[in-house]
């Protein structure tokens, strides 16, 4: 980039002006020249434009300087002559001295011309520069513009996945992905921002009022600033093909994370939906298991009352005859053997109803895990995913 180029204030001579009397009018293609530029504006240019003179004050400076000086040097020529030869000067001489003027104008003239088509072509080419970096401008504009739109998305993923509930309020891959894709936004926008604003400077520094007054100086500075433009149109090129594909591959990168997420969370979802199948059948059939054991226990109930009555009933037996014979074991045992068996059966019923309540308890925990897998799903798949379609193209990314 190049810095701003002051150029100084070329000397004016008032008098001359004064005596030469009113500024020639502008060619036609002087008319044309000064009117297909526009005159410079902003504050690099602010006071300075009235300290500086225009083309046909120029012009009317050189031909008032020029016209003095052969009109001076021909008087001197006359006065010397006459001075030395008297009547000794010829017709011969005044033309021979005519002729010499004639052609010191004609090789100023044809300076004058040739300098002239110099600054016309590289005008020309300035104004064609300009154009095409005002358009590189417009690309950067429109990039920088383009980049809200991933930005958006990005902060939006991570705001929709603070909702996620219980154990999936994780920080996974697709977290620290949409991390990376915030800040290499952050970082491609200051980028961008910086480019645009030398393209700006640079626009700037294309202004004819700086160099029309020096015509030779205006060249190298016209070309060096033709250079530079160049360049920096083609760091504009890099800096938005380099930036575009950065954001497409970050995007690709957060869209693959967030696909083997879902995938990831699927799969755990369909084992839990698994495990509460095979959970639900478990309890269905520990019910039916304690249902079984109750009215086994109640089977039971009826054969001990009976041994118990029998027993009881013996139990008045008077005399010698109240003794422990085989039928007295007998009863005795089978009222052991029924209430080992009672107790048995309602140790298993209280095991079975512990058992159910686990099994109770592991099916609300995976009902919940299974919810909480859902509303994952739902905001990753279905609004970080979706929304990331709108995700802009490379092209759009580019500028254009």
């Amino acid at each position: 980039m190049s810095s701003e180029v002051l150029v100084s204030r070329p000397h004016f001579d008032s008098r001359s002006v004064a005596q030469a009397g009113d500024p020639l009018p502008p060619t036609d293609a002087e008319a044309t020249f000064m009117e297909g530029l526009h005159p410079s504006s902003g504050l690099a240019t602010a006071g300075y434009r009235s300290a500086k003179y225009s083309a046909e004050e120029w012009h009317v400076n050189n031909f008032s300087t020029l016209h003095q000086a052969v009109i001076d040097r021909n008087n001197a020529e006359r006065i010397r002559h006459e001075s030395k030869t008297l009547y000794a000067e010829t017709e011969a001489g005044t033309l021979r001295t005519q002729a010499e003027g004639t052609r010191h104008l004609g090789e100023r003239l044809q300076d004058i011309h040739f300098w002239k088509s110099e600054l016309q072509q590289h005008i020309e080419k300035l104004l064609a520069e300009t154009d095409l970096l005002l358009r590189q401008k417009r690309r950067l504009l429109k990039a920088l513009d383009a980049t809200e739109i991933p930005f958006a998305i990005a902060t939006d993923n991570l705001t929709c996945r603070e909702r996620r509930l219980g154990p999936d309020l994780v920080k996974d891959r697709v977290e620290e992905e949409l991390l990376k894709e915030v800040e290499l936004i952050r970082s491609i926008q200051a980028l961008l921002k910086r480019t645009l604003s030398q393209a700006v400077n640079q626009i700037k520094l294309c202004n004819r009022d700086a160099w029309v007054c020096s015509t030779q100086d205006n060249l190298s500075v016209a070309q060096r600033e033709e250079q530079a433009s160049v360049e920096l149109r083609l760091l504009v090129e890099r800096v938005l093909q380099e930036t575009a594909e950065d954001l497409r591959v970050q995007c690709s990168n957060v869209d693959q994370a967030f696909s083997q997420r879902c995938l990831q969370l699927t799969e755990a979802k369909t084992q839990l939906e698994l495990h509460l199948t095979q959970i639900l059948d478990q309890i269905g059939a520990q019910e039916r298991n304690m249902v079984s054991l109750q009215k086994a226990l109640y089977d039971k109930e009826a054969p001990l009352r009976v041994a118990q009555s029998r027993l009881h009933q013996r139990s008045h037996r008077p005399h010698m005859e109240l003794c422990r014979d085989n039928p007295q074991f007998s009863l005795v045992g089978e009222v052991g053997q029924i209430s080992q068996t009672m107790s048995s059966l309602q140790q298993q019923l209280s095991a079975a109803r512990s058992s159910l309540s686990h099994l109770e308890e592991s099916r609300m925990a995976l009902e919940k895990d299974i919810g909480c897998k859902t509303h994952s799903l739902l905001i990753d798949r279905e609004k970080c995913m979706s929304h990331r379609t709108r995700y802009p193209t490379i092209i759009a990314l580019s500028g254009y």
